[in-house]
């Protein structure tokens, strides 16, 4: 039996061709669409789950509010960790990182440039899981100048993974040995280093500064422990250790520090929410977003939705044409069951063979969307663990979803009722099409209207007026492996015809650089006249060289002795000091960690506010002070032979440093790098919209085709009254554009206030634009009347002889 219901599905699919190849080509467009969603999900949910004790491990991030500013760091003071390892006997272990920054690392009588490199508590390997493949676990970083590295550093340097015991050298100078070799880390990790460097061999790792954060802390709490009991008891832990110091620095205890509306906070953060739901500064490295798995995972089920809803609509069209087929088959004996199961078979086979294809396109396009997506997605044993099933249960439900209404409508009709043909419903009087129809273009619309608000607000981000010109400026990294010759290398940079100007610091509003202090307006300490700011080194040629705007004073000169103390700042720190005339005035800055020593300085300008982070913030205070600091050389060209210059300048590079890396990057594209997030949600909301069109075309041109097919005698007849092509089109068009026109009464105000609240996000942004919201509406009609036309205009051609023949 069953057996005959496959061979009379497949009979049945291959004498309606065109309408078995949209409904398998659709459901296979949505549904590998949903799965490349699904693995991007997947992926980004897994981050930091590796650890075996993931579920143990949290992160101490320090909340802080103080001097007009705001703000959530994922650093915390260097005695944190260890005070809490005494007082809570519910924490099992804690460990610590230390941002190291980069270093050459020395590969025969080569200099190669390492940046992922970090100073490490040895308790790492006890927090985390870093599976050692050459030393000892139980030793390693107990000793300073040690260092845990990579498989892959092991075998660039050593071309072995027993490396153990050797020696690296760091910038010519500093020998380091090896105390072990670990695996690789996992690409779902919140952190990649690949040099593990002893904290021992870092003094500040010890010192007893509560107010100076740069240590990313993590705890790993023992089984069973009541997490949120142990958040309750923070703020003690804080004023009992930090509070000494407050009162040394401030004169004031916590209570009257918070009682002002400042705090010092400590709060935890699980390690598996890291990578999705931490914002904070500092980060290790750049985390995803959990809005863009929401709006990736809502893309995905209305995709599906779609695809299904195409489905079911052309399977429900077309089985009214089976109804006297039905009719015949009861006369002839078959039972309703016998009717359910040969309906529900041609459907569950349908989406059988568009689960394949779908599979097939997935596996296929997965290069693709690791390119666009920045990912390296791979089809593993566990994702096929749950993929397989989840396959068989979609095939079954949607199958069964979908040949339901034929299955159990047609099934109960009396024979003799449609065999009179009293049943032939007319195409337009299906509510229930109609309806899902309606559905189908309210998603479309939505879609669309989102990826042009998301394409306007990337649009906006890159030509705002940012405060600087990030146009024709790269930037030589690493200039301070030139030590005393850096500033000789700068001149004779700026000698090279093409070049306009240079200066020479690390802080730059592309880099993501931040230090941050408090400044004071008096050298008494007094919490109410404290500005916490970034405070950045640079020289006089900065401000030119990235034509920031002065709008009071002047910029630092080299011809005036006491600019060694000089500061300018910008308006936001303006606006907090609230000096009436910033001009001349003293700040004193702490020069230790205990503010012990204030040091007075005195403003020379005021420069237009620039945004030094992401367009996401609003642009914080900020301090310029005149100082030396030879991290990077950014030089602004005037050439219009950019290679030819950038040669030059590596030329110069090697003749100062034959032995040292060349390393550069252009000011404009740094800038995109930080807002790759977006650029990237952006292309592949891009990218599904046009598919997800696309799917709503194909069943929208298959009910085109059906409801032609019903009206084939009624038009031959309209033709033969004297009706022309336009006057056809519009009849068998009107009813599809008028479904369009609903959909986009019903879309435009649910898109627009779920892409208001996205665009909340960023403290920079526009509104919803009001021709967004005419384009998407143009777009669908347009669109879903080109698709209608196809059908109706060639319904409308076909001669009436043809069409009234068997009248």
């Amino acid at each position: 039996m069953i057996r005959n219901y496959i061979k009379t599905a497949f009979r049945n699919l291959l004498k309606n061709k065109g309408f078995t190849a949209i409904n398998v080509l659709g459901l296979a467009l949505g549904l590998a669409t949903c799965l490349l969603i699904v693995f991007y999900v997947f992926d980004e949910l897994s981050y930091d789950k590796y650890n075996v004790n993931a579920d143990r491990i949290y992160r101490i991030n320090n909340d802080i509010k103080f001097g007009g500013n705001e703000g959530t760091y994922a650093v915390s003071p260097a005695p944190t960790a260890a005070a809490l390892k005494a007082d809570f006997p519910e924490i099992e272990q804690v460990a610590r990182f230390r941002d190291r920054g980069g270093n050459q690392v020395k590969k025969g009588t080569q200099n190669i440039q390492e940046n992922a490199m970090v100073y490490a508590d040895p308790e790492i390997f006890d927090v985390f899981t870093l599976p050692m493949i050459s030393g000892d676990p139980k030793t390693a970083l107990k000793e300073p100048h040690t260092v845990v590295i990579t498989e892959k550093i092991a075998e660039k340097y050593f071309n072995t993974t027993n490396a153990a015991g050797k020696v690296l050298t760091f910038n010519d100078t500093a020998l380091y040995k090896v105390a072990g070799v670990i695996k690789n880390i996992p690409p779902q990790s919140h952190f990649h280093f690949d040099f593990y460097i002893s904290m021992s061999t870092l003094p500040e790792s010890r010192e007893n500064a509560w107010f100076s954060n740069n240590f990313a802390t993590y705890i790993l709490f023992r089984p069973g422990t009541d997490v949120n009991a142990f958040k309750a008891k923070l703020p003690e832990f804080m004023h009992k250790h930090a509070g000494p110091q407050l009162q040394d620095i401030l004169h004031l205890t916590f209570a009257k520090f918070e009682q002002s509306g400042n705090y010092f906070r400590f709060s935890l953060i699980p390690l598996t929410d890291i990578h999705l739901k931490s914002n904070a500064q500092a980060e290790l490295e750049a985390n995803g977003s959990i809005q863009t798995v929401y709006i990736f995972s809502a893309i995905a089920v209305l995709i599906l939705l779609i695809a299904c809803v195409n489905f079911m609509n052309l399977s429900t069209a077309r089985s009214s044409n089976r109804a006297k087929e039905v009719g015949v088959r009861k006369v002839l004996g078959s039972a309703r069951k016998n009717l359910i199961a040969q309906f529900l078979t041609e459907s569950i086979i349908v989406t059988l063979i568009g689960a394949v294809i779908a599979v097939g396109a997935a596996w296929a396009l997965l290069g693709l969307f690791n390119n666009l997506s920045g990912k390296q997605l791979a089809v593993t044993p566990q994702i096929l663990a749950w993929l397989l099933p989840l396959m068989v249960l979609f095939i079954i439900v949607v199958g069964c979803l979908a040949g339901s209404y034929p299955a159990l409508y047609l099934s109960g009709f009396q024979p003799i009722e449609v065999l009179k043909g009293k049943l032939a419903a007319g195409f337009k009087h299906s509510m229930m099409r109609n309806v899902l129809v309606v559905g189908q273009f309210v998603i479309s619309i939505g879609l669309i209207i989102g990826t042009l608000v998301i394409y306007n607000q990337l649009k906006y981000i890159e030509n705002k007026d940012i405060g600087f010109d990030r146009e024709h400026i790269v930037t030589v990294w690493d200039t301070w492996t030139l030590g005393n010759k850096a500033k000789t290398f700068k001149e004779e940079v700026k000698r090279l015809a093409g070049v306009q100007n240079a200066t020479m610091t690390y802080y730059l509003p592309t880099d993501g650089a931040n230090n941050n202090s408090s400044v004071f307006k008096d050298p008494v300490l007094d919490q109410k006249r404290a500005v916490l700011t970034s405070t950045w080194e640079v020289d006089p040629d900065y401000i030119p060289t990235l034509n920031m705007k002065v709008i009071a004073g002047r910029n630092f000169s080299r011809q005036m002795s006491t600019d060694s103390t000089a500061v300018i700042i910008n308006e936001a720190a303006e606006k907090l000091l609230a000096f009436p005339n910033p001009l001349d005035q003293k700040i004193y800055v702490p020069q230790d960690n205990m503010a012990k020593i204030m040091k007075p300085y005195h403003i020379v300008g005021v420069i237009k506010d620039f945004n030094f982070k992401s367009l996401r913030e609003n642009v914080t205070p900020m301090v310029l002070f005149n100082a030396d600091n030879t991290g990077a050389l950014s030089i602004r060209m005037k050439s219009s032979d950019l290679k030819g210059l950038v040669d030059q300048i590596k030329n110069k590079w090697a003749a100062f440093s034959p032995n040292h890396e060349f390393n550069y990057s252009f000011m404009d594209k740094d800038f995109d790098k930080l807002y790759r997030t977006e650029q990237r949600t952006g292309q592949i909301a891009v990218a599904f919209t046009s598919l997800a069109i696309v799917i709503a075309c194909l069943g929208l041109f298959g009910l085109a085709a059906y409801a032609a097919e019903q009206r084939t005698k009624e038009i031959g007849i309209r033709k033969v009254l004297g009706a022309n092509v336009s006057t056809i089109v519009g009849l068998l068009s009107k009813d599809f554009v008028g479904l369009v026109m609903i959909a986009i009464v019903i879309a435009v105000p649910a898109a627009w206030y779920f892409m208001h609240k996205w665009l909340q996000g960023f403290a920079y942004h526009q509104n919803v634009q009001w021709w967004i919201i005419i384009a998407a509406g143009l777009g669908a009609i347009l669109i879903a009347f080109v698709t209608v036309s196809f059908q109706s205009i060639k319904a409308a051609l076909t001669n009436p002889v043809k069409s009234l023949r068997s009248e």
